[in-house]
């Protein structure tokens, strides 16, 4: 029986089919080639077409058909993971209003921080276990306030991977998960949250239908079925953000496991048993895919907005010729250290580990006479393992205390000479598999449909490919100096 992911990323669109006997892919493919790009239109601001994701599903669903390694008609069901945090409206016909306010924008930062301070620090900690920061929340009440033409017209709001439901099957459905990473859910009532409903005046008639996470969320229409060469009324029974899916694909479900990934964004993601929160919401928690209000499962996420993304700008203005595999092995040509040159890596966005600021790139002690191509690649990734280490830091106020995380073997973490850093900068050894965000969707949607008794007998073949432990304290320094560094600039942003 095979089962079909999607991954709605920022960069682009990822499919996988997956055997469920094996929990392997049999095929997989993604569409575009290129990255995808990001719509600026003013400083801090970051939007995507709807429509886009649609058509790149479209176009990697077809793809990986042509591989030829499968028959299409035997895909029994569908799982959708997608970048978190994005707005998407639609009308009453079910069409897009306007392009979605995708996770790394800040237009709404002040917004959502006076939300924080009228509605009281306690009750939003409390309740939702966040600040509504610059979450979809106050997305939306930006959308009301000066776009009231679209907001009028809206039918529906919802989440990046509701809306490709959506397309798949006609139906508009989300989940406790999606509803909480958009600050709309209310954990100690266990439902949608009628406290930021009428602070910020949004009708209940605007949210879809919440059902689990691992549940129908519609059936294929025979339409798209046609168009895409699949099986009429086959399920999409998965829906999650992508990093809870990433844990997902992990199999990180307990209290105290914990993953990473280092794409586009970088993230530690933990879980909990506990309505746990950050009083400054530097981390952020989320109901995560196995979550119930019988059994409560959180997932503490640190995000930092510029890893992958700041890696991909340095290649394209420094080394544009040359591969990512090329770049890391030019990069190991400079000692660790970098011989002094220190990068902040915080370029893409509000960080909301630093409360919201918008800091930007700095690169400090650069030396004309002795730094060179791989003592910028190289203090590029250091500055990004650092920045990690500052939010685990922050993790470990707040009680997550790893003592092992889980990577994928995949951007970033392809990197050798990043692992190293990350793992000597943390002090926690991480253990790398051959994960995919593609792949945990379709296994989960394997889970949803009743392939898969449980999570457990879902990724009971996974393995790990590599583990690596602290070997030197030779980050340390170099850490508390990037630390003194970044803690001097966000004095200067006061």
């Amino acid at each position: 029986m095979l089962l079909l992911g999607i991954d709605i990323g920022t960069s682009s669109v990822k499919v996988s089919v997956v055997d469920a006997a094996t929990q392997t892919a049999v095929a997989a493919a993604q569409y575009p080639d290129t990255e995808s790009p990001i719509k600026s239109v003013q400083p801090g601001w970051a939007e995507q077409s709807p429509d886009m994701w649609w058509e790149q599903a479209q176009q990697a669903i077809q793809r990986c058909h042509t591989s030829g390694k499968y028959n299409p008609a035997d895909i029994a069901t569908i799982g959708i993971a997608y970048q978190m945090h994005g707005l998407v409206l639609v009308d009453k016909d079910q069409q897009v209003l306007r392009d979605s306010i995708i996770w790394c924008d800040s237009r709404a930062v002040q917004i959502g921080d006076k939300a924080f301070d009228e509605i009281g620090h306690g009750v939003c900690l409390s309740h939702f276990l966040n600040s509504p920061g610059n979450f979809t929340a106050a997305k939306l009440a930006w959308v009301k306030q000066n776009e009231p033409e679209v907001y009028n017209m809206i039918d529906k709001i919802m989440l990046p991977g509701d809306y490709i439901a959506m397309k798949l099957t006609g139906e508009v459905t989300t989940s406790a998960s999606a509803l909480s990473e958009g600050i709309f859910f209310d954990f100690l009532n266990n439902r949608l949250s009628e406290t930021i409903i009428n602070y910020f005046g949004f009708s209940p008639e605007l949210f879809p239908e919440i059902r689990p996470v691992f549940a129908g969320h519609g059936n294929l229409l025979p339409s798209v079925a046609e168009q895409l060469g699949l099986k009429q009324g086959i399920p999409v029974a998965y829906k999650a953000g992508d990093q809870p899916n990433n844990a997902l694909s992990l199999n990180v479900l307990k209290p105290g496991e914990v993953a990473a990934t280092a794409g586009t964004s970088g993230v530690i993601y933990g879980v909990s048993d506990q309505l746990t929160y950050d009083p400054q919401s530097r981390v952020n928690t989320f109901a995560h895919v196995n979550y119930t209000e019988a059994q409560r499962r959180m997932g503490v996420l640190l995000c930092i907005n510029g890893t992958g993304s700041l890696n991909r700008w340095v290649k394209s203005i420094f080394g544009s010729a040359i591969s990512y595999g090329q770049m890391n092995d030019i990069a190991k040509q400079a000692p660790a250290g970098s011989d002094g040159l220190r990068v902040l890596p915080f370029g893409n966005g509000a960080e909301r580990m630093l409360n919201n600021k918008l800091i930007g790139v700095h690169f400090h002690h650069i030396d004309l006479n002795l730094h060179q191509q791989p003592h910028l690649f190289r203090a590029v990734q250091e500055g990004i393992a650092c920045a990690f280490r500052y939010g685990l830091d922050i993790m470990r106020e707040n009680g997550m205390n790893p003592t092992l995380i889980r990577a994928g073997k995949a951007n970033l973490f392809l990197s050798d000479l990043f692992t190293e850093a990350f793992v000597n900068a943390t002090g926690v050894p991480v253990e790398l598999y051959q994960n995919d965000g593609s792949v945990g969707a379709a296994l989960g949607a394997g889970i949803g449909s009743g392939i898969f008794s449980s999570p457990e007998e879902a990724f009971s073949q996974i393995k790990s490919i590599q583990t690596i432990q602290p070997s030197t304290s030779v980050y340390e320094p170099v850490y508390q100096e990037w630390k003194a560094l970044l803690e001097r600039q966000l004095a200067v942003e006061q």
